[in-house]
Formats: C-alpha cells, structure tokens, sequence
C-alpha cells in the first residue's frame, strides 16, 4: 500500500469513529510512524509502506479510534515551541495554558497581564537579567510544562514544581533532563503547596494550572479527556473549585507581600473566582484567543 493510499484509509477510518480532525490525527500518526516531516509525506505519495510500518499503523490507528489522544500515541507535545514528553500519568499541555506564559513573563517586566501578547518577543539567551532572584512555585506541575517554560525564559529565577503523583513527576523530571533543565527546576512530591517553604522563604510568584472541571460537567467533556487524561488533573468536585478553593488560601500563606498569584481556570469560573479572592487586590482575568476567561492573576495584599 502506498503512503497516500494508507493516508486515505486512515481519514475514512477516523472519520467513521468520530474522530474530531481526521486527517490531521492521520497525518500526524503516519509522520509519527515514518519518523518524517509532513512535506516528506506530501513529496512521496507513491512511496510503500513496508508490512512492518502498516502493522505499527495500523496499531496507532486502533488506539485513535476508541479514543487515545495522539498525544499519548506519539508520546510528544508541543508547549511554547518546546517538545515535551507525555504519558496517561500527565495532562496534555494545550495552548491555553500558554496565556500563563505570557501573563507571568508580562508582570516580571512590570506590565499588566493583558499585555502578555508581547512576551513571545522574551527569548533567555537575550534577557539573561530577566527574572534574577525571583522564586516561583509551579502546583500541580503535570509534564512540567510550566516550569520548564519559565525556566527557559527565566534564567535567574529560582524555580520550584510540585505535584501530587510520582508518576507524573517522573514524566516532568523526564521532561528537564531531555531540556537540559534538571539544574534550573525542584520537583516535589506534595499535595498542592505541602512541605513547600512557608513565610520564612515567601515565593514571587505561585502559578498552577489546577484541575478545574466539575464533576457534573463530565458528560460536556471530550471523550478523549474523560476516558484517557488523569482524572485527578481534570476534575475538582462537583462545580470545578475545590482545589482551587484550597490553592487560594495556600498560595497566600507562602507569597511574599505583593506576590502573584497565577492559574488558569474554567471559562465559566470568573465571578466564583472572584468571590475567593476576596483578600487579594489587582485582580485580572486574562482572556483566551476566542475572549473567554483563562487566566486569573491576583496580587497579596501589601501590608501598610
């Protein structure tokens, strides 16, 4: 069989199982089963696959079927032009999350926010001075996407990342080594902000992107989401705010007087949000690409 008759194939079969994008999902797990380049696929179309390739794609195409992401199939996701290594023990980085980037990079240079559209222009090896001597804790840090991101961009931040599961520190650990970054990130195993240094060594910043959904969401996830992504880095009680409930209080108790506060939180979740930060001031709700609420910042009180 040629490459684009399997190609073909592969959208018809996809499509047939309701699977969103099929010929993306398709091209993306024949590239991954060739080790090529989508202009590769596009010059070669007449090129054989050998048994041993259609058998392996044949495989990957099963397990996209009934729903494993690609991501867990290729063991690779992108997340703010670095490639990170994912498993079923961690949350797929998505590029929602990126806006945390960018709101965090545009308060260390001192501006709102809602200028974070500008932080992309931020690159490490020409910034070295950039967030010297700040300390900034990542909660429930997954594949440690977060920190490892911030790690790049901040040189001379000091830069902690905690999460609940051994395994997806594992997969995070992983992730910095493959970085370079093993020296830059302490990984913690901790629920939440457990164990992490209290007022006597206060953060800069506290950032998360906290499980959110609500249990009673559950049937408006993606099948993919519900069936295959860590439950626990999903779900959070019955209206999405129970670890964010529990972070907020937490996140104080360990920042320094004016320190941020930074996650990301459900599209619907602003005015309950809110509600929970009544003791913090400089509130803003960062929104995504198509305008919904993605991002919290808030600030700790300063005391007079």
């Amino acid at each position: 069989m040629t490459l684009k008759q399997a190609l073909e194939c592969a959208v018809l079969r996809l499509k047939a199982n309701a699977v969103g994008s099929p010929r993306l999902n398709a091209e993306v797990l024949l590239r991954f089963i060739l080790d090529c380049d989508r202009a590769y696929c596009f010059a070669h179309p007449e090129r054989e696959l050998t048994p041993q390739e259609l058998a392996r794609y044949e495989e990957a195409l099963t397990e996209r079927a009934r729903g494993v992401p690609s991501q867990y199939i290729t063991g690779h996701q992108e997340f703010w032009g670095l490639d990170f290594v994912v498993s079923p023990a961690v949350l797929i980085p998505r590029p929602e999350t990126e806006h945390i980037i960018e709101a965090i990079l545009a308060l260390v240079r001192g501006d709102s926010p809602l200028a974070g559209a500008q932080a992309r222009t931020l690159h490490a090896g020409k910034h070295t001075d950039l967030g010297r001597q700040l300390r900034m804790v990542d909660v429930g840090t997954g594949s440690g996407c977060i920190a490892l991101t911030l790690a790049t961009e901040l040189p001379g931040a000091e830069i902690w990342a905690t999460d609940i599961s051994n395994a997806a520190l594992e997969i995070a650990g992983a992730n910095a080594a493959r970085l370079q970054l093993s020296r830059r990130v302490r990984f913690m195993q901790g629920d939440l902000l457990d164990g992490v240094a209290g007022p006597e060594e206060p953060f800069d910043f506290v950032i998360s992107n906290p499980p959110y959904v609500g249990e009673s969401e559950a049937d408006q996830v993606q099948r993919e989401v519900r069936k295959f992504e860590p439950q626990g880095a999903v779900f959070a009680g019955p209206q999405g705010l129970a670890v964010i409930a529990r972070l907020i209080p937490q996140a104080l108790r360990v920042l320094k007087p004016g320190g941020w506060l930074v996650m990301e939180i459900g599209c619907r979740q602003e005015e309950a949000v809110r509600a929970l930060l009544c003791d913090w001031t400089e509130i803003c709700i960062v929104p995504d690409l198509q305008g919904l609420p993605r991002v919290v910042a808030a600030r700790a009180v300063v005391s007079s």
